[in-house]
């Protein structure tokens, strides 16, 4: 029952940061190893995408209901953020992720920085293009980050929100919504393709799904509530952490 407790607790607040701009992995994943050291890793990395699911799917739902999305440049991208995922999940089990692993905290380096030195960054939202070359970036987005996802996770949906943002124009907080929208994708990719395995384990399904939403509820009121503004700095906080985080895993661990 206290192991119970302690991954519920951890799947709401990783729903509250992941409503918000992504990375509720860094939370939850952790968590989930530290209370299950036995268990394998596909089978912990399963776990938490059930529970994740259910809190991006209400803070997609909750973000529809006040920011408005692009459906002819998102749903698109949907399609292929589950395909890409769908082809790195494949990738994973005859390629190594080691280069990934050791890459990762650099990339999100760049990332923070940039965003750091460019102050208006997210401020505004103002798309870029057509809605056609709209439409062709985003898929190129979700099928390359999609990829990522399936094939070594971490940091997907601030990823996600850092791309929208720098190069197709959008808001952290439209940002952050549209992202959503592709994280659901990836996840049921995930959840297909361990769900057949056999590596989930269905039974803390429900109670780390129903903290993951009330996380979900708390984060997208705040979001919504505070804007772009308040999105963005939740953002340089979760890259800062995701950076620490897997630069442990690359070099220290």
């Amino acid at each position: 029952m206290q192991e119970w407790l302690i991954v519920s607790f951890a799947s709401l607040f990783a729903g509250f940061v992941d409503s918000i701009v992504g990375g509720g992995g860094l939370v939850l994943l952790p968590t989930l190893f530290a209370v299950y050291p036995l268990a394998s890793p596909a089978t912990l990395g399963g776990t938490n995408k059930t529970g994740a699911i259910f809190g991006t799917s209400f803070a997609a739902w909750k973000y529809a209901r006040r920011v408005r999305f692009d459906w002819a440049v998102l749903l698109p991208a949907v399609a292929c953020a589950f395909a890409g995922a769908m082809l790195g999940a494949w990738a994973v089990t005859v390629a190594s992720a080691e280069l990934v692993r050791k890459l990762l905290p650099f990339v999100l380096l760049a990332v923070l920085l940039y965003t750091l030195y460019k102050k208006d960054l997210g401020s505004q939202h103002q798309p870029r293009g057509s809605t056609g070359g709209q439409a062709a970036l985003a898929c190129a987005l979700g099928l390359t980050i999609g990829f990522y996802d399936g094939f070594f996770g971490p940091g997907t949906g601030s990823f996600f929100v850092f791309a929208l943002v720098r190069l197709l124009g959008y808001d952290f907080l439209n940002a952050s919504a549209s992202a959503k929208l592709l994280n659901i994708a990836t996840n049921c990719a995930s959840i297909l393709l361990l769900g057949l395995g056999g590596y989930i384990w269905w039974h803390l399904t429900v109670p780390l799904a129903l903290a993951n939403v009330l996380g979900s509820m708390l984060g997208t009121f705040m979001a919504l509530r505070y804007g772009s503004g308040f999105v963005r700095w939740i953002f340089v906080a979760v890259v800062s952490l995701l950076i620490v985080r897997s630069l442990w895993d690359a070099f220290l661990r």
